[in-house]
């Protein structure tokens, strides 16, 4: 009896921490996946709109979200924004890249990273001779 009572409270830790368990296998439930992607497209979206975005720039921005989910936020929030007349907020960073981009180094690093692979080795400077306006 004290056996099947502590075999049926293993069980039930067991299956208590599945979520827990798949979650650090990297096995995912594909509807629980779709809805956090879906719920972040109309997220994405209406903060799209909200900044004044045009629809096709948070598709070419945000590619890897589903479009049907990005223009479900965007239409979303643009009646929102009509109904209670919000103005746009214009955007203080640029836009973030897509995953798998490469990144671009700073200008600054890749003009003094150029400068540097093809400078030619300074040689000293020539005084010209003084020119006829100048010897007066």
């Amino acid at each position: 009896m004290i056996k099947h009572a502590l075999i049926l409270s293993l069980t039930a830790m067991v299956l208590a921490g599945c979520d827990q368990v798949t979650a650090k296998l990297g096995i995912e439930n594909p509807a629980l996946k779709e809805a956090k992607v879906d719920a972040e497209g109309k997220a994405v979206g209406s903060a799209c709109r909200h900044s004044g975005r045009a629809i096709e720039d948070c598709y070419a921005i945000y590619s890897w979200l589903p479009k049907a989910s990005v223009y479900s936020g965007w239409r979303e929030m643009d009646e929102y924004m009509r109904e209670n007349q919000l103005e746009t907020i214009a955007p203080q960073l640029p836009p973030p890249e897509p995953p798998g981009a490469k990144r671009r180094r700073p200008a600054a690093a890749a003009e003094t990273e150029t400068a540097s692979t093809t400078a030619v080795p300074a040689t000293p400077t020539e005084t010209a001779p003084p020119t006829a306006t100048e010897n007066k």
